[in-house]
């Protein structure tokens, strides 16, 4: 397979963005970009939101972590985030709708106050820039071992190239552009994977029940592992628990995905979209699972050595070993899968950042559309910087100890979110940032000495739980003296 074959690929299918954007812009307003005038059909949203919670870490990392000890065990992270999108729809859903909001973060300031807006958003611009970059980073790595690299072409190019796409096809349709191309990616995405399992069942000349019986007969599938430690990071109900939490975090209270669900008619059709989803997105995860555990027999049927780096086993089998149609699928899978996350992220942080941080409120058509674009624009030059500077590191235990730090910043909104619904006290606003970040610097000291301190016990997920727990702690401290007639 030449590298200008999958350039020529690639080229087509950011072309096919690109024209459907087009079409999709036409006749955009500037409220259209956050909410696409609340006429976005469920089934369009559900659909794509496959898409965009399967970024290219995902698509990439998760067949290689069955090769790893952990086997099929992330299995329980999926089944817990399962029952957090369920929590989803029926407690932050509602709430959402009801208090008709554009960017959820509103919900902080009229519950605390502005300077808890101004940090929860802030909290969101910082994790959601670096995770995207993070997420964006791994794929254009891919892109450039496979394609840019034996043409000549520096990292710099390419990461410029990724996001210039992304910029151009989402800066006019905003959310209803997302929309529609995440639908497009989502499809290539999992038929990248549906193919990838027809051409090992092919190789391996297995019937199709006969790749379900060694998939289920295999060592790597491990899916339930009861007797682990819950020291463990591998322990099922560790995971379970940190899985429903990571859901309502990294999508109950993230603008990101939030954007989507606030795009519809009205409730009805939100919880129709999300319940729809989360249905579809369980077996989609476990089919990931499964592709991992037939990399594992195809690599001891083929001898085959497992690579150090379990991340570069389905870029590795896809470009050099499977028939040239699998790497070619592969490749449109990976694109899909980083665009889908990284376009909708971006145009999340443009509406996060226009609406929470600058404000647009009271301005004109033509105003609300310069400031629009003068800020997309600079987050998708933030955006390329940051890949630059990921690839200038050499390391990939840096990159991933940095996105690791954005996942903290999380914590602090399940903080202020789970607060602000089950209790009803007041706290100083002119705490909250202080309480954010200290919580943020206590969670990352509790992570790195977690073993010493408590004899042995390692964080996995629930790290998150800490975090969150912190922050609700320094909301109590800081809360209101009652008065009779309330908190004041």
């Amino acid at each position: 397979m030449t590298p200008w074959l999958f350039l020529s690929v690639i080229a087509l299918y950011f072309g096919l963005l690109l024209a459907l954007s087009s079409l999709i812009a036409r006749k955009s307003t500037a409220a259209d970009f956050y909410k696409g005038g609340n006429r976005s059909p469920w089934w369009a949203v559900a659909f794509g939101m496959i898409g965009t919670t399967l970024s290219g870490v995902t698509f990439i990392s998760v067949p290689g972590m069955v090769s790893s000890p952990a086997k099929m065990t992330y299995f329980a992270v999926i089944l817990g985030n399962f029952f957090g999108y369920i929590l989803i729809a029926f407690l932050l859903l509602p709430l959402y709708y009801k208090l008709n909001l554009t960017s959820i973060y509103t919900y902080i300031e009229k519950r605390f106050g502005y300077r808890a807006y101004k940090t929860g958003a802030w909290l969101f611009l910082v994790s959601k820039v670096i995770g995207a970059g993070f997420r964006l980073f791994i794929v254009a790595l891919v892109l450039q071992l496979t394609v840019f690299e034996p043409l000549g072409i520096p990292f710099a190019c390419n990461a410029l190239l990724s996001v210039a796409v992304i910029w151009a096809y989402t800066f006019r349709g905003g959310i209803k552009a997302i929309i529609w191309t995440d639908l497009v990616q989502t499809f290539f995405l999992i038929f990248a994977v549906l193919f990838t399992i027809f051409s090992i069942r092919e190789a391996l000349g297995f019937s199709f029940g006969e790749m379900c019986s060694a998939i289920v007969g295999s060592p790597q599938s491990l899916i339930f592992d009861l007797n682990e430690a819950w020291s463990n990071p591998n322990s099922f109900w560790k995971q379970f628990v940190a899985g429903i939490f990571i859901a309502i975090v990294m999508n109950g209270l993230d603008q990101d995905m939030m954007q989507k669900n606030l795009s519809l008619k009205n409730i009805r059709e939100a919880k129709k979209n999300f319940l729809s989803f989360s249905l579809a997105f369980v077996p989609v995860n476990f089919i990931f699972l499964c592709l991992g555990v037939l990399f594992f027999i195809y690599m001891q049927a083929m001898g085959i050595a497992v690579p150090d780096k379990t991340d570069s086993i389905y870029p590795l089998l896809a470009t050099r070993y499977l028939p040239a149609a699998a790497g070619i699928f592969f490749m449109l899978g990976v694109i899909a899968a980083a665009f889908s996350s990284a376009n909708s992220a971006l145009v999340a942080m443009t509406t996060s950042f226009t609406v929470d941080i600058y404000g647009v409120s009271g301005k004109s058509e033509a105003q609300q559309k310069r400031i629009r674009f003068c800020a997309h624009s600079a987050i998708a030059a933030l955006l390329a910087l940051i890949l630059l500077l990921f690839n200038a590191f050499h390391s990939d235990s840096v990159v991933r100890a940095i996105f690791k730090f954005a996942g903290y910043t999380y914590g602090p909104l399940l903080g202020l979110f789970f607060t602000g619904i089950f209790l009803k006290y007041r706290v100083y606003d002119r705490a909250v940032p202080y309480i954010a970040v200290l919580s943020v610097l206590l969670t990352v000291l509790i992570d790195l000495f977690s073993e010493q301190l408590l004899a042995g016990y390692r964080f996995g997920f629930e790290i998150l739980l800490v975090n969150g727990l912190l922050t609700a702690l320094g909301l109590f401290l800081f809360r209101r003296p009652k008065t009779a007639s309330g908190y004041r």
